[in-house]
């Protein structure tokens, strides 16, 4: 039924009125449209770490200097994510997101167009600056249209871009890069972008327009100081050997000062840069501890699988992808009952989710240099299936008593804090990992000898031995093995206790059926 002129005065005076108001039609089409843009930001992320390799190639960049091109990325999101709330106050919801899709699409075309390291990370860094947004800008804008009853059902169906985003990158990135080459993972963002800006214009109306007030700029300088120098050490640590590095030494102190100058001037300025209302609720300070530990559960496993079955069982790239996809799996198999368990019971849903994860977590830390396609491929299942169950709960309850004034600049915090608790736990897995290593390196090595009786047997010691270059090239390289399984074993110990310290948060937080 086509819309009278009177329908569309009043359903522009009820926007009017009502700066969240949305036309109950145009709900889905929003929907719709963030579940596209944040499934194809969280590609962005993680497809380029599989192309790495022949970005290196064709551009004949060291390892060093590709590694650029993931860690300015990262640094260029973090900078800007904090600032969605308050762009979103002032542009309004359809020219900031338009702006966004725009810059992001145009940025994507720049990387795969790219014939020199400094324009690819121009074009990165861009990327980073304007997709930062599409994610916390998405999750407000659903959480501030859909009425509260709502949300478990809506949060669920934006998982599927938002989970599935990362998980699919690797995969879809490393077929296409093998099928064609790495610039058409990013060719292929062009059209995506161009879809969802035309879908956005449509879409979205200028919702919180004008709302914003004065930029707090010191409060600004400080987060992005503190959330990049932050973003580089964590990147950029393994590489330098931490604090033996200078660079290291320096953005510790840099992060540190900076975090505490926002923390006062959000206290005490009158023009705080985030509101101090949004941290003064209850539950959603608590969301933000749970997803910091959330951030920390998100891509480990995909972090620290792939070279294990790379470099210890000699699995090709495509097995690898394929094991990796149970994590997706696992999350789409979640949603089947996720709307239901978080209406019943939101902070049993939440426990239950982070309990599958100390149990994946517990099993991945008993694997064994042998392990099989099945102890794999069960793992991530089980662990995709605990962080897709988890996750719509603690969003629902961490924004239940948040007034809709404050959602969008609350999901960028929300967002800023899943992200910085990923990076700091992968960096420090890796370091558990590469510290694990050597010492059981040092340990096998040292407990090894000529009169070892394995190596005195043909059957046993697979050309292991002392009597020769080769011989003695092969028992070292399988010490090597064997110290390197050590190191993943006890990343993974790391991963069930950072599943398992914040259960007892869980049901600290209040309610949301109470609220009156």
């Amino acid at each position: 039924m086509s819309s009278t002129p009177d329908t569309l005065a009043r359903e522009e005076s009820v926007a009017h009125d009502h700066p969240h108001a949305v036309v109950k039609s145009r709900r889905w089409l929003i929907l719709l449209l963030v579940q596209i843009s944040t499934l194809t930001f969280g590609m962005a992320i993680t497809a380029t770490n599989v192309i790495l390799p022949q970005v290196r190639g064709s551009l004949s960049l060291t390892q060093d200097q590709a590694a650029w091109i993931v860690t300015l990325f990262l640094v260029a999101a973090a900078v800007a994510t904090p600032m969605t709330g308050w762009l979103a106050g002032r542009l309004g919801w359809r020219r900031f997101m338009v702006a966004t899709l725009i810059g992001f699409t145009l940025a994507s075309l720049v990387c795969a167009l790219a014939n020199s390291l400094e324009v690819l990370l121009v074009g990165r860094v861009a990327q980073g600056l304007f997709g930062a947004s599409l994610i916390p800008l998405g999750q407000g804008m659903l959480l501030a249209t859909f009425p509260r009853p709502m949300h478990a059902l809506v949060l669920m169906l934006w998982g599927v871009g938002s989970v599935m985003g990362p998980t699919l990158g690797p995969i879809l990135g490393g077929l296409i890069a093998e099928s064609l080459n790495w610039r058409w993972v990013f060719l292929l963002m062009a059209p995506i972008g161009a879809l969802t800006t035309v879908l956005a214009m449509v879409a979205l109306g200028d919702q919180e327009r004008g709302t914003s007030g004065r930029l707090g700029t010191i409060g600004f300088l400080a987060l992005a100081l503190c959330m990049s120098s932050a973003q580089l050490m964590l990147d950029r640590g393994h590489r330098l050997d931490w604090f033996e590095s200078f660079e290291i030494t320096i953005e510790a102190i840099v992060a540190v000062v900076g975090v505490c100058v926002f923390i006062a001037h959000t206290a005490y300025s009158r023009t705080p840069f985030l509101s101090p209302r949004v941290f003064r609720n209850w539950n959603f300070s608590l969301g933000l501890v749970i997803a910091f530990a959330m951030g920390a559960l998100s891509y480990t496993p995909i972090v620290l699988f792939p070279p294990l079955l790379q470099e210890l069982r000699n699995y090709p790239d495509s097995m690898v992808g394929y094991l990796m996809s149970a994590r997706g799996l696992g999350n789409l198999l979640s949603f089947l009952i996720v709307v239901q368990f978080t209406r019943y019971n939101a902070r049993l849903a939440l426990a239950a989710g982070l309990l599958l994860q100390v149990w994946a977590g517990w099993q991945m830390s008993l694997l064994d240099i042998n392990m099989t396609n099945f102890d794999v491929f069960s793992t991530n299942l089980v662990q995709g299936f605990g962080f897709g169950l988890a996750y719509t709960p603690m969003t629902v309850l961490a924004f239940a008593t948040l007034p809709t004034s404050l959602v969008i600049q609350a999901s960028a915090v929300f967002n800023l804090m899943r992200n910085f608790g990923s990076s700091l736990f992968i960096s420090l897995s890796i370091l558990i990992l590469v510290r694990s290593t050597a010492e059981n390196y040092a340990g096998l090595s040292a407990a090894i000898s000529a009169s070892t009786k394995t190596l005195h047997s043909p059957a046993l010691a697979s050309g292991w031995g002392w009597d020769t270059t080769k011989s003695l090239a092969a028992l070292s390289a399988e010490i090597h093995r064997q110290a390197s399984i050590g190191g993943y074993l006890n990343a993974f110990i790391l991963f069930g206790i950072a599943a398992a310290l914040p259960l007892p948060i869980v049901w600290l937080f209040r309610d949301p059926h109470r609220r009156k």
